[in-house]
């Protein structure tokens, strides 16, 4: 493992990215309405790109293993899709629940973020498995201190999915960030409470939890998303955080 800490100025540019994935990020979930297609709000995400010159960090992007490079600038996963869902020309439905993650290139500097946004009314599950998600993301957060253990990062957010019923997708994870898309270290969302590589100043991670509203096992199928394995729905929210010695820094916010 090979960890690749940042200096304060990357850190500063790191912020700058952070701010044009929050803005866009946001106009996309309110753009995410009945009757929107997916290819919709990735043509979106390029053109306000372009207007902060930036670039998509997924696109071109093939990770090891991958047989394709990604083809697109969001990852758009609906319902039981967890993650790497390709935009398509489906259309957005009522009650649908959509993950959107994205990454940002800013001058070299990579940022990373996700949320999910439920379409027009969606059910009490999906109103729930969204507020946990989102609330455990919060705990990792949180517990993302100088001096505290990834495992930290891990328990507060199994704790949370354990204490409210959800499944926690198996396989996926967080990771570090800033100069390439994946870095070390994998930040896992389940973990012991002082194990884990300790949290230093110059660590930048993406924390991500992916709640399922079933058992978390999950399945890879042919255009390379992952789905869960029995068909129920599922949650994502992230933030890229960066640690200082002044403490902890949302930058994705």
């Amino acid at each position: 493992m090979s960890i690749l800490l940042k200096s304060e100025r990357d850190i500063e540019m790191l912020r700058v990215s952070g701010g044009v994935l929050a803005r866009i990020l946001n106009t996309l979930a309110a753009s995410a309405k009945e009757g929107v297609h997916l290819t919709e709000l990735d043509a979106q995400a390029r053109e306000l790109l372009r207007g902060e010159g930036a670039r998509a960090a997924f696109l071109g992007y093939q990770p090891e293993g991958s047989a394709r490079a990604y083809p697109a600038a969001l990852c758009t996963s609906v319902n039981n899709q967890i993650v790497h869902g390709v935009p398509s020309k489906y259309a957005l439905k009522e009650g649908d629940i959509l993950k959107i993650d994205f990454g940002v290139d800013y001058k070299g500097f990579i940022t990373d973020g996700a949320l999910t946004v439920g379409v027009g009314k969606v059910s009490k599950t999906a109103k729930r498995l969204m507020k946990v998600t989102q609330e455990a993301l919060a705990d990792g957060i949180a517990a993302c201190v100088l001096g505290a253990h990834l495992g930290d990062i891990g328990y507060a957010i199994e704790k949370h999915a354990v204490k409210n019923g959800f499944g926690i997708a198996s396989g996926l994870t967080g990771h570090g960030v800033g100069f390439a898309l994946h870095e070390d270290p994998t930040v896992y969302n389940f973990g012991k409470k002082g194990e884990g590589m300790k949290i230093v100043p110059g660590l930048v991670i993406a924390i991500e939890p992916m709640f399922t509203a079933g058992t978390g096992d999950v399945t890879q199928i042919k255009d390379e998303s992952y789905t869960t394995r029995d068909g129920s729905i599922a949650a994502h929210f992230e933030h890229t955080v960066a640690i200082t010695e002044r403490g902890t820094e949302i930058l994705t916010e």
